[in-house]
């Protein structure tokens, strides 16, 4: 009990409790902080703003690249399609002038037969003279 009672006769102490959160500072700094952070705030909206136009301009970019993909594969068909019409103008060219030879062939044998037919006509006419 003795303890107790003596304990209670002590006087104690405690630390006070320090505010640090708060600083003070003189008028003008504090203009010049207010200033720093509306620039601050300024420059955080107009990177947010450069950063939308920046992803806009690689959608640009992929969407032009891919126009200029499709041209160059319609480029690619038109560039076959030319050489398989060539081929075909080529084979065309060939035929013409395999039908011009046998058109002339077909005049000579006709020549030929007119002819034989004449002399033979003019032989039974002989004969039957």
């Amino acid at each position: 009990m003795l303890i107790l009672i003596g304990m209670m006769s002590l006087n104690s102490f405690s630390q006070n409790v320090i505010d640090s959160t708060s600083i003070q500072l003189k008028k003008p700094i504090v203009r010049l902080v207010i200033k720093d952070l509306i620039i601050g705030d300024s420059f955080k909206k107009e990177l947010s703003l450069i950063t939308t136009k920046y992803s806009l301009l690689e959608n640009k970019v992929v969407l032009k690249d891919s126009v200029i993909n499709n041209l160059n594969f319609q480029i690619n068909n038109f560039n076959s399609i030319l050489n398989t019409k060539g081929s075909q103008l080529e084979f065309t060219k060939q035929l013409n002038d395999k039908l011009r030879l046998e058109i002339k062939k077909q005049r000579i044998k006709n020549k030929i037969l007119g002819g034989a037919g004449l002399i033979a006509l003019g032989g039974v006419i002989l004969i039957l003279k």
